[in-house]
């Protein structure tokens, strides 16, 4: 079985659409969600207070699912948050487990 962590970056005000859409579907895999500031060269649609700080607002969702899950998790979202600023990439995961 071939594993990922699914990455998934977007502004705040996407949590609850992105949260409740992965949380009704029952055969989606759990989520941890991190708030988070980026920095880019792209400010365009930056709040006046994050372009004087120089970082953006952002959440991010990782998902550790079967690699063959992928496309799945995200036609869900695309269909029910489609939106230019939500970025996303996968990273293998070698091992995982608990400690008790």
């Amino acid at each position: 079985m071939s594993l990922l962590r699914l990455s998934v970056l977007f502004p705040p005000g996407l949590e609850e659409p992105i949260t409740e859409t992965i949380s009704a579907d029952a055969s989606m895999p759990g989520f941890t969600l991190l708030h988070a500031e980026g920095h880019s060269s792209d400010f365009s649609r930056a709040s006046s207070a994050e372009q004087v700080r120089g970082r953006i607002q952002r959440r991010v969702l990782w998902m550790v699912m079967e690699a063959d899950r992928l496309d799945d998790v995200l036609q869900l979202l695309r269909t029910h948050v489609d939106c230019r600023d939500v970025r996303w990439w996968t990273e293998p995961v070698l091992a995982m487990g608990r400690l008790g």
